[in-house]
């Protein structure tokens, strides 16, 4: 009996003396015998997550993939830099020549798809993808070079259509999403800001008042969607900024106010018609004004009149300064341009100009401006 007191009572002792020394030294070993554990509870999702998933779901079914088959040779080291900086995606393996690939926007139940002209100029078939996997081939309505735009139509039942948003509402830092086909992997929404607008004098196309964005656009998303928040059209995705090809972070897209204007007179006509008056312009800088003996004034310089054309006919001549046309002030050639464009071919218009130290007014018959060509037209 007293054998067995000593062996518990030294087994007691020892158990002791290690539950101080890990109480002491490792009191973590210690809580959960000493707590019991709680309940395990895992959070729950509410139902709706934040972004732009709404956006997403409504705007992306209503934007396709184009595949545009190009005749001839293949592309030069400069048109394939030229795309690329456009968005497209030239691919030179196709044994009829090379293929465009882009994207475009389906705009109403009729199957009427905007995208852009560089997509799709000069193509001999054009193929269009949906989201939902159909195919079939487009036809092309009307191409507008001056400002990158193109119509197609494709008949199948139920299309989706995006609706139109309001671009003129826009400002800088309105978040927006980039819906396209870059690189041909298939259909990718990215998102952004708008970061600039009204962009000119780019050199992308004649009538320039681009969305800046940076919202991820590569090549092949040209002629896609930029939409809003709400899913609804907002521009054309046309350009990117871009020393590589891929996306830098400056995205340039055309206005849905110009891109519908543009759409219509296709649809209507064939063709847009814009007016011309037959005049080359430089910048009336102060060192024009000092060479030509003028007063201080804001306009833009003729430097040069096209035989037979408008302005000619009328008596205008090189050196003359256009102060106003049809009553609208004009202080750049880039407005002198616009001012022009929006005249109806077969009107009058009045240009008020400064010739030397006198101040004249002429009217000429506004004419039709032609398709541009390789080489620049003029106002």
């Amino acid at each position: 009996m007293r054998r067995s007191w000593l062996i518990f009572s030294q087994a007691t002792t020892v158990a002791l003396a290690g539950y101080f020394v890990v109480a002491t030294l490792k009191p973590q070993w210690l809580q959960g015998s000493l707590h019991p554990a709680p309940s395990l509870q895992l959070a729950t999702s509410s139902g709706k997550r934040p972004g732009y998933a709404e956006a997403a779901r409504l705007a992306a079914p209503a934007v396709v993939s184009i595949s545009a088959s190009k005749p001839g040779q293949p592309l030069s080291e400069e048109e394939e830099a030229w795309l690329r900086y456009h968005g497209g995606s030239p691919d030179e393996d196709e044994p009829d020549g090379p293929r465009g690939t882009g994207s475009g926007v389906i705009v109403s139940p009729e199957g009427y798809v905007l995208t852009n002209n560089h997509v799709v100029e000069n193509a001999t078939e054009i193929l269009i993808q949906l989201s939902d996997g159909r195919e079939t081939t487009a036809e092309l309505i009307g191409t507008d070079p001056d400002t990158d735009l193109a119509v197609l139509r494709i008949r199948l039942p139920n299309l989706p259509v995006m609706r139109l948003g309001e671009a003129d509402s826009l400002q800088v830092g309105d978040a927006v999403l980039a819906i396209g086909n870059p690189f041909n992997v298939g259909q990718t929404v990215t998102s952004g800001i708008v970061s600039a607008l009204g962009r000119k004098q780019l050199g992308l196309s004649t009538f320039e008042n681009f969305i800046q964005t940076d919202a991820a656009i590569n090549p092949g998303n040209s002629g896609g969607a930029l939409v809003d928040t709400q899913g609804q059209l907002l521009g054309i995705n046309t350009a990117i900024y871009s020393r590589s090809g891929g996306s830098m972070g400056i995205g340039f897209a055309i206005p849905v106010s110009l891109a519908r204007e543009v759409m219509e007179a296709l649809i209507k006509q064939g063709q847009v018609l814009r007016g011309w008056v037959g005049v080359q312009t430089r910048e009336l800088t102060p060192e024009v004004l000092e060479a030509f003996h003028l007063p201080q004034l804001r306009g833009v310089m003729v430097s040069g009149v096209i035989l037979k054309g408008p302005a000619e006919q009328a008596g205008i001549r090189p050196g003359d300064v256009v102060l106003s046309v049809g009553g609208k002030t004009v202080q750049n050639p880039n407005e002198l341009l616009t001012t022009v464009a929006a005249l109806t071919p077969g009107s009058q218009a009045k240009l008020e100009v400064q010739r030397g130290a006198e101040r004249r007014a002429f009217v000429l018959k506004v004419g039709q401006r032609p398709r541009p060509k390789a080489e620049d037209n003029p106002n």
